[in-house]
């Protein structure tokens, strides 16, 4: 992907990108995209009922993350132990023998893995999850098209989402192409840490954004998500400037923005820009932790829950600044 020296807030900050090479080089030109599941009549993705799909490949790594098979661009194997049968099914089946079943207890070595799908085909307990299934765009398209009638009925339709689904842009034009033929309504969930001209790439066919505000603040940004928010605030700035619409995901995470002085921060940015839709304040919860089990990562959730006064502290904040909040 070649990029002319803007002197936008990416070009500063482009060299901290620490899967700059995998997300923007490798994904750039894919036949096929790797997603993460697919998501039926999802009722917090946009609006009315819509068909979620969520593409692997993250730039940010928020310590919170709900869905830590997003982060990878690659092909993971969950293996959920406490699932597990220890039926053999799998270790009878695997070409390369990474399932093992010794002295009563599955032993998985993920090393070995192929992502041949032989041992999640013959799993009988769904213990055994493969997180990156590949879909070429005519093939997504009809699996995302099946719900049509419950799209026209609500108002709904397909909403993309990851991971960030953004790093994906040559791809969702082609996908978008197909679904606009057949009018679906399409929203884009993003992190807005992406190149500009991968936003100008879906503008033609985004109906709405579903755009995340972790923090107001840059460093603070930095320490709960790996990168600063310069390039997020610009690129939210530049939805308002196109006059796209911009429906605001606000994760409320105790200790990191839940304090009044950063609500208002944000708040106050949020206020002055025409596209926002609405705010949809986000509590954090730590129900993901067996994910990150099953993918063999370390589990860095936070341990502090929001309480429902907090979360409806942060709600009358912004309404107070006169943005509409969504329940």
């Amino acid at each position: 992907m070649k990029r002319e020296n803007t002197g936008l807030p990416y070009d500063m900050i482009k060299n901290e990108w620490q899967n700059e090479k995998t997300l923007f080089k490798e994904i750039k030109m894919e036949e096929k995209a790797k997603i993460s599941a697919i998501k039926r009549f999802a009722v917090h993705d946009g609006p009315g009922i819509r068909t979620t799909a969520f593409f692997k490949g993250c730039p940010l790594h928020c310590r919170w993350c709900h869905n830590p098979e997003g982060i990878n661009p690659q092909k993971q194997l969950a293996f959920f132990v406490n699932k597990c049968v220890l039926c053999g099914s799998c270790a009878s089946v695997c070409p390369v023998s990474a399932h093992e079943i010794v002295n009563g207890q599955h032993i998985f070595h993920r090393e070995k893995c192929v992502f041949c799908e032989k041992c999640v085909d013959v799993c009988p307990v769904e213990a055994l999850v493969l997180y990156g299934k590949e879909y070429a765009p005519s093939e997504l398209a009809a699996e995302l098209v099946a719900d049509k009638p419950f799209y026209k009925a609500s108002g709904g339709g397909i909403t993309v989402s990851g991971g960030e689904p953004l790093l994906h842009a040559d791809y969702l034009v082609r996908l978008f192409e197909i679904l606009k033929k057949d009018d679906i309504d399409i929203a884009v969930d993003t992190c807005g840490c992406v190149a500009r001209e991968n936003i100008d790439a879906v503008l033609p066919y985004a109906d709405i954004f579903l755009y995340d505000i972790k923090h107001i603040d840059s460093q603070k940004h930095k320490e709960g998500t790996g990168m600063g928010n310069e390039l997020i605030l610009e690129n939210l700035k530049y939805l308002d400037a196109v006059g796209a619409k911009a429906e605001i995901r606000y994760p409320f995470i105790p200790g990191f923005n839940s304090d009044e002085n950063t609500l208002r921060g944000a708040a106050g940015f949020l206020s002055k820009l025409k596209c926002v839709t609405g705010i949809r304040v986000l509590p954090y919860h730590n129900m993901a932790g067996s994910k990150y089990e099953a993918l063999g990562l370390k589990n860095n959730l936070p341990a502090q829950l929001p309480t429902d006064e907090s979360v409806a502290a942060a709600k009358n904040i912004f309404a107070e600044y006169g943005i509409n909040v969504l329940k």
